[in-house]
């Protein structure tokens, strides 16, 4: 056995993990208690990645198809860069080196990332890289530049440990940045009088945790934060001694925020005035004030402006640069931070330089060895797929990534991966939405099989090795690129020296490295000896320095032409799509506690579907009354642009005239498009990120009377046998119009579909459900058929337990049926009654309800049970909680919520 250091690869906040492998297989996970980022806690989502180890939808050998109709067939790596050689010669020479592009990830490490930009911009000639970064951090990135003069986040973790006030604005970061909040709520403990604001539409875990949560209205932070500055600059709480001396721009800021006077901003964002001057009050008086912010600001169509506004605050106030005090934007991937660091966007060039800046092109090339860098701008993300759309790029290589999931507007961009010449997927998962679009498959290494680097939102870097070798063919995503480009440059300069000399990935970081000398992130000290031998490092770390720099600009001096930081003039704009008559709901998107993303790789797992099992409409009771929608009914989602149909539930974190729905959700997990059919792709005019998390849509109740439920059982560690089932459900979601499939379990991977239609499906089509299930006609299988109201049932037993269920026509019983399934009761006593139209559970049954705690698989009921038995006026309800049950005593991810029961239990006692 062996224990071998890395990083998770889900958020930005780079936590380290112990993966434990005999060297072939990943056997189990731990957190790095040495880790700065977490000290050893893991969220339940990095807690569970050794579950995600296996085979099941790998890719894990090069596919390729020499023309659009024909299937996919396994080729050997030799064939397979040949052809991609030749396609990409032959485009080139006919139609220019514009004509390809490549959309990248942030998930890739950034050696990868470093190559990737390499061969684009210095081989081919084109500036059409962009990353799916460009979704999540792009705003933050021209929100710093702007004000700061470069992309670097000023503050750091430690500063949640000496502010006192924590301003979070945009960010449910107890479910987005789970370990990074335990520390907020650690903070919080041992300094009570540490004061946090959230603001949010929503009143998500995150808010009920605050002292003050501002729950404004969707798109209006530019109006508060405007809002804010005035009040401080009314009050005296502006710091006129550093805005005179550091910064430039304030006088015009000024007279664009006289005009944000409390009355009009509380009724612009929807809040109590009251809250605004007592938010301004602590931002003012407070000495040391660390604001957190995501994607609330920055998938906007003006998240540049919200970013640059927020920052504004700390400038006026001088809180930057000092313990405690700071923005500090919180990254949504693993290493959206390292490809920016290397220039891994169609606008940039590595080491923060800048594509129209002269200058810094004619200094990459030089270090690169070419004649020049383009100059004409590259395609971002939504462009890019508009140009594939249009025909201007033909073809599209796609790495770590899953735009047909992803990216807004999907009719479009699945219309664009149609329209495309070749795509390329580039991808250690074959059965992600893209790979479905792929001509030509590239099986690459994922997280513990790779050796590389990663920088999370703190600028500090970790460097890993692999822990096992990739499986079957499949390769590293850098020696894909070099493979390739070697090949490449052969044709396009036969001449020349390579541009990709690389026999190891520590070639690529020492160039890297080389690039950064006399840069903001300027790394010439570290190397791959010291990060292995001192651990992750921080940025700026240049030759002649002994450490990191933990905080920024403490000096008062920023990286721009004049030293001083500026104010941006910005001024509030609504969102990009407003509601109307027709749609009159303003749809808010986010995240899940236990998903990550298009749940390539969480969806993998039984127990993170626990939590929430399928996605679901959020709504107000106020807005569920006026449409007469019921708990749990089905309603259509329509945008402009398409629609989702799913169950509704009644939220209390919403007021009136706006709903929610979690962004992880793609065709491969329900019927349509996924969410993602919904949101709108109108972007930023600085940082060109769409506008993800608002759009308008209208909710119409839908009545489809013939429901369908479709479970099995899985065996404990068989997790091939629900990832084929899984699989096979998939290809007949499109026959419902509300379908959704998922996992179900903790120690085993059981398997569900869920589905309804307006009338019943064929016997045929029901007999290969049947089929995929095990519920063929044998002798442990009991069926009960009516016809004349087209009912089915059919149940099979296998050794005392229920291993398979098909409930169609009428599911009513979908509940305990399910739970009895997954906590293997014996049923022996139940039989017949198991197909009695009746819908009621046995008198004994006793339902779980949802698992609350994920890592000791504590259900909702069991809290609620004993909590009877715990004085409810109790400060120390909680302790006495964990005392009992030791929920929320492992990752902490559920604390939030177990918090925020014990208050409404407590508000219904009293």
């Amino acid at each position: 056995m062996a224990t071998t250091k890395a990083t998770c690869p889900y958020c930005g906040v780079g936590c380290g993990v112990l993966i434990e492998s005999d060297r072939t297989q990943i056997t189990d996970v731990k957190g790095d208690p040495d880790h700065p980022a977490n000290f050893g806690r893991l969220c339940t989502k990095g807690a569970t990645l050794h579950l995600t180890a296996k085979l099941d939808g790998r890719a894990l050998f090069p596919e390729m198809r020499r023309s659009r109709t024909a299937p996919r067939q396994r080729e050997s790596w030799e064939t397979t860069l040949a052809f991609l050689t030749q396609r990409f010669v032959e485009c080139i020479k006919t139609h220019g080196p514009d004509s390809v592009g490549f959309y990248i990830s942030g998930q890739l490490l950034t050696e990868d990332y470093y190559v990737f930009n390499k061969l684009a911009k210095g081989l081919i000639g084109t500036n059409n890289v962009d990353t799916n970064s460009r979704l999540c951090m792009s705003s933050a990135v021209a929100g710093y530049k702007v004000t700061l003069g470069a992309d670097a986040p000023p503050a750091c973790y430690e500063d949640i440990d000496h502010a006192d006030l924590i301003f979070i604005a945009g960010s449910n970061t107890a479910y987005a940045h789970p370990i990074l909040f335990r520390r907020v709520e650690a903070a919080k403990a041992k300094r009570p009088e540490l004061k946090i604001i959230v603001v949010d539409p929503r009143r998500t875990d995150t808010a009920a945790f605050a002292d003050l949560h501002l729950p404004i209205l969707p798109g209006t932070d530019v109006a508060l934060f405007n809002g804010l500055l005035h009040l401080l600059l009314w009050d005296g709480r502006v710091d006129q001694n550093y805005i005179e001396a550091h910064t430039e721009g304030f006088e015009a800021l000024k007279q664009t925020v006289r005009d944000y006077h409390p009355k009009l901003v509380a009724e612009t964002c929807g809040i109590a005035p009251a809250d605004l001057v007592l938010a301004a009050k602590w931002f003012g008086e407070m000495p040391a004030v660390l604001s957190l912010y995501c994607q609330g600001l920055n998938q906007s169509s003006r998240g540049t402006e919200k970013n640059a506004a927020l920052i504004n605050l700390h400038l006026a106030t001088g809180k930057i640069g000092t313990p405690g005090s700071g923005p500090l934007s919180l990254t949504g991937q693993p290493n959206a931070m390292g490809g920016r660091e290397v220039g891994g966007m169609a606008n940039l060039l590595s080491a923060h330089r800048d594509m129209a800046n002269a200058q810094h092109r004619a200094e990459v090339a030089t270090l690169w060895g070419v004649p020049d860098v383009p100059s004409k701008p590259g395609k971002t993300a939504v462009e890019m797929f508009d140009a594939v759309a249009s025909g201007v790029i033909k073809i599209l290589w796609i790495a770590c990534t899953n735009p047909a999931q992803s990216m807004p507007d999907q009719a479009k961009i699945r219309k664009a991966l149609d329209n495309a010449e070749l795509v390329i997927v580039q991808e250690a998962y074959v059965d992600t939405e893209t790979a479905a679009y792929a001509d030509v498959i590239l099986p690459a290494a994922t997280w513990a099989e790779k050796e590389g680097t990663v920088t999370n939102s703190e600028r500090r870097i970790t460097r890993f090795k692999a822990a096992i070798p990739a499986p079957g063919e499949a390769r590293a995503d850098w020696r894909i690129v070099v493979d390739f480009a070697q090949q490449l440059e052969k044709i396009l300069r036969p001449q020349s020296m390579t541009l990709f000399p690389y026999e190891n990935v520590e070639r690529i970081f020492n160039e890297h490295r080389e690039s950064t000398r006399g840069r903001d992130l300027d790394i010439t000290g570290l190397s791959y000896q010291i990060l292995e031998f001192r651990g992750p490092q921080q940025w700026p770390f240049p030759s002649e320095a002994s450490e990191g720099r933990a905080r920024l600009y403490a000096d008062g001096k920023f990286p721009t032409p004049s030293g001083k930081a500026n104010f941006f003039n910005a001024t509030y704009k609504a969102v990009a799509e407003q509601a109307n008559s027709q749609y009159p709901l303003r749809l808010n998107t986010g995240r899940m506690r236990d998903q990550w993303h298009g749940m390539s790789r969480t969806g993998k797992v039984a127990r993170l579907f626990e939590h929430v099992a399928a996605p679901e409409l959020s709504m107000s009771k106020v807005d569920m009354g006026r449409r007469g929608l019921q708990e749990g009914g089905l309603v259509r989602v329509r945008s402009r642009r398409g629609e989702v149909v799913l169950p509704v539930a009644v939220s209390e974190e919403l007021r009136a005239g706006q709903v929610f729905l979690p962004m992880h959700w793609g065709s491969r997990f329900m019927a349509g498009l996924g969410i993602n059919a919904l949101t709108l792709p109108t972007f930023d005019p600085y940082s060109k990120q769409p506008e993800l998390k608002h759009a308008a849509v209208q909710v119409e109740k839908i009545n489809l009377p013939w429901h369908f439920v479709a479970m099995a059982r899985g065996e404990p560690g068989d997790s091939a046998t629900a990832h084929t089932r899984l699989a096979e459900l998939r290809t007949h979601l499109s026959a419902f119009e509300y379908a959704s499939v998922g996992l179900f379990g903790h120690s085993q991977q059981n398997v569900i579909l869920r589905a309804a239609a307006s009338v019943p499906l064929s016997a045929n089509f029901v007999a290969q459900i049947d089929k995929i299930l095990g519920l063929n006609d044998a002798d442990d299988v009991m069926h009960y058929e009516d016809k004349r109201r087209d009912i089915g049932r059919k149940i099979r037993i296998k050794d005392g337990k229920l291993a398979a269920v098909r409930l169609s026509g009428d599911a009513a019983a979908k509940g305990w049926l399910q739970e009895w399934l997954a906590q293997g009761a014996s049923v022996s006593h139940l039989t017949r009654a198991l197909l009695a139209p009746s819908a009621k559970p046995p008198q004994d049954f006793a339902p779980r309800g949802r698992v609350i705690c994920n890592c000791l698989n504590i259900s909702e009921s069991e809290i609620m049970a004993q909590l009877k038995s715990i004085p409810m006026q109790s400060a120390t309800t909680l302790v006495a909680l964990q005392s009992a049950l030791k929920c929320g005593t492992e990752c902490g991810s559920c604390l939030p919520e177990l918090r925020r029961i014990i208050q409404a239990e407590t508000l219904e006692a009293a």
